[in-house]
C-alpha cells in the first residue's frame, strides 16, 4: 500500500572525502527500503535542494553545503518534516558540537575553542594540553588539514595560521586521549546499534587514516549499554535522528565521545542499518501524521 511521497536528497560528493560511494550506497539501500515500504521516493542531489522546488512535505537527506542546510531550515521552519533536521546538521559542525556537548555533561575531550588569528600556545600551556587535535570549528572535516594532531603546543600557532588563511575563523583544540578507538553507528529510537575498532580491521572505513594515532585497540572492556545511552543522549541534544562518530575508551574503561556526525556511511554495517533508517523515516511520518490529525 502506497503511504505517500517523500524526497530524498543525496549528499555532494565533495562532502563525503574517501566515502563517496559509501554515502551513496547507504543512502540508496534507505530508499530502497522505503519503497518497499510503499512509499514513493524522488531523489534529489544535494544541488537540486537550492534549484528545484522540492515541494515534499517530507524530507530525509544527507546534506551538508552551508546554503542547503540552510534551505532545510527554512523548509523545516515553513513545516516541512526534514530528516535530519537542518538545525541538528548545523548542530554537528565542530565549534557547535563541541559546546552543546559539553554543556549538557557528556564526555568529552578537554578542549579550548579559539580565534584563528591568536597565538594559542599560552591558552595550551594554561590548560596544560601537550599533545593535541586542532580541528576547523565551522564545518565538518572534508580535507585532510581540517583535522591535525600535533605533539607539541609550539606546532599549533602555525597551523591555526594555515586555517586563518583558508578563511577559517575558529578552531577547536581538544587534548588528545590515549586509549582505544571506537567508532560507532546509531539510530535513535531504533533497535540497532553498531560498535567496533576501526584499527583492527581490514577494509576503508577511514577518511584520512588518523584512526592510527591511538595505534592498534587492546580491547579494553567498557560498558556498550552505557556508550549507547551517551550516544543517544548526544544525538538528542544535538537534535539528529540517524548518527555515527567515535570515541576513546580509556585504560580504566570510562568512555569519551570525540567526534559525532549526522548520517555517516555505515560503510561496514549499511546492509543492516538501512531497515531500521527507513522503519524510523516512516514512524517519525506516523508520529506526525498523528500530531496533526
Amino acid at each position: 500500500m502506497r503511504k505517500g511521497t517523500i524526497a530524498g536528497i543525496r549528499r555532494g560528493n565533495r562532502f563525503s572525502p574517501n566515502h563517496i560511494g559509501n554515502d551513496a550506497a547507504i543512502f540508496s539501500l534507505t530508499v530502497n527500503c522505503l519503497r518497499k515500504m510503499g512509499y514513493i521516493v524522488n531523489e534529489y542531489v544535494e544541488t537540486d535542494l537550492l534549484t528545484a522546488a522540492c515541494n515534499e512535505e517530507v524530507i530525509f537527506n544527507m546534506v551538508r553545503d552551508v546554503s542547503s542546510v540552510r534551505k532545510l531550515k527554512r523548509l523545516e521552519d515553513e513545516g516541512h518534516m526534514v530528516i535530519n533536521s537542518g538545525y541538528g546538521i548545523e548542530n554537528c559542525t565542530r565549534e557547535r558540537m563541541t559546546r552543546l556537548l559539553m554543556s549538557h555533561g557528556i564526555p568529552h575531550p578537554d578542549s579550548i575553542i579559539v580565534k584563528t588569528d591568536c597565538n594559542p600556545v599560552p591558552l595550551l600551556d594554561e590548560a596544560g594540553f601537550d599533545d593535541c587535535w586542532i580541528k576547523r570549528g565551522d564545518f565538518h572535516a572534508i580535507h585532510l588539514e581540517d583535522v591535525t594532531y600535533v605533539r607539541r603546543r609550539e606546532e599549533t600557532e602555525s597551523i591555526l595560521k594555515e586555517y586563518a588563511i583558508r578563511g577559517i575563523e575558529t578552531a577547536v583544540i581538544n587534548e588528545h586521549l590515549a586509549g582505544d578507538l571506537v567508532k560507532f553507528y546509531g539510530v535513535v529510537g531504533a533497535d540497532f546499534f553498531y560498535r567496533f575498532y576501526p584499527t583492527n580491521i581490514s577494509g576503508k572505513h577511514s577518511k584520512f587514516g588518523l584512526e592510527k594515532i591511538n595505534g592498534r585497540a587492546k580491547g579494553i572492556p567498557f560498558d556498550e549499554e552505557y556508550l549507547r545511552k551517551l550516544c543517544t543522549d548526544a544525538a538528542n541534544i544535538l537534535n539528529i535522528k540517524i548518527y555515527g562518530g567515535d570515541c576513546i575508551v580509556a585504560e580504566d574503561g570510562s568512555i569519551r565521545i570525540i567526534d559525532f556526525n549526522d548520517w555517516p556511511s555505515f560503510a561496514p554495517c549499511r546492509d543492516e542499518a538501512a531497515p531500521y533508517i527507513a522503519e524510523c523515516i516512516h514512524h517519525l511520518i506516523e508520529v506526525n501524521e498523528k500530531a496533526y490529525a
